[in-house]
């Protein structure tokens, strides 16, 4: 299948096989679809952790359209860590501009206080990180769905900080690829950017290398794993029963 989705305000067009629909996401969100009807859950929140360059914004925003076709599931709804980051002055104020998607260069409290409310209110707000500021907007986003799925690199971070969120989640997905297969999507991301090869091998190198590295090597096990391929695609770790 091919697909113009919408992903941070913009167009994307994704690809996804017939095989791995029926196989891997639409088993997937029907097991999400059985969390979200439990009687005691009045809002269901997931975790999608991954490292950068794994697709994951691009396929919650498939996931969010797949649920759309079929009655039977819930409305899915994506909520971005990106609106988490510390402001600009605060990053420059403690000498952390330059690694800015780094661990330390969000703001974890602030993070688990909105999971607190959207987890205790039917209607909450969640910031949105605006590529044109490059800050984060807050209230950007109302919350109104009964399934919420937050994604971001360090939500299963093994962490003293990080495991603090843990306590809002009802089931956790990750996604592991090669690092091989990361460090080309990441270099060709940033030169479709307009940078040449040098520069974005020196900003994989900066920045990207180490925050994948991180992610794949100091990351706590979640609920289910995915396996993304060097073409792209994504397979179940291990057997889902639904």
């Amino acid at each position: 299948m091919k697909i113009k989705l919408s992903v941070n305000g913009l167009e994307v067009e994704a690809h996804y096989s017939d095989t791995e629909i029926e196989t891997v996401h639409k088993p997937l969100l029907k097991r999400l679809a059985q969390l979200q009807r439990r009687p005691s859950s009045s809002r269901t929140v997931i975790f999608l952790s991954a490292p950068p360059g794994t697709g994951k914004s691009t396929l919650t925003a498939f996931w969010t359209w797949l649920a759309e076709q079929d009655g039977g599931l819930p409305a899915i709804q994506t909520l971005p860590m990106d609106g988490f980051h510390h402001y600009n002055s605060w990053l420059e104020q403690h000498n952390l501009r330059a690694r800015k998607g780094a661990p330390e260069t969000f703001n974890v409290e602030k993070l688990a206080q909105n999971l607190q409310d959207i987890c205790s209110q039917q209607a909450a707000s969640w910031p949105q990180y605006s590529r044109q500021l490059h800050e984060p907007v807050e209230a950007a986003i109302q919350v109104i769905s009964p399934l919420v799925i937050v994604e971001g690199n360090w939500l299963l971070l093994d962490d003293a900080r990080w495991a603090m969120l843990r306590q809002y989640c009802d089931f956790s997905l990750f996604i592991r690829a090669p690092a091989g297969v990361l460090r080309e999507r990441l270099i060709a991301r940033k030169m479709a950017g307009g940078l040449s090869r040098q520069e974005a091998e020196a900003f994989y190198r900066r920045t990207d290398g180490p925050n994948v590295e991180k992610v794949l090597s100091q990351s706590v096990p979640a609920s289910l794993t995915l396996e993304m391929e060097s073409d792209g695609g994504y397979r179940l770790a291990s057997p889902l029963t639904v």
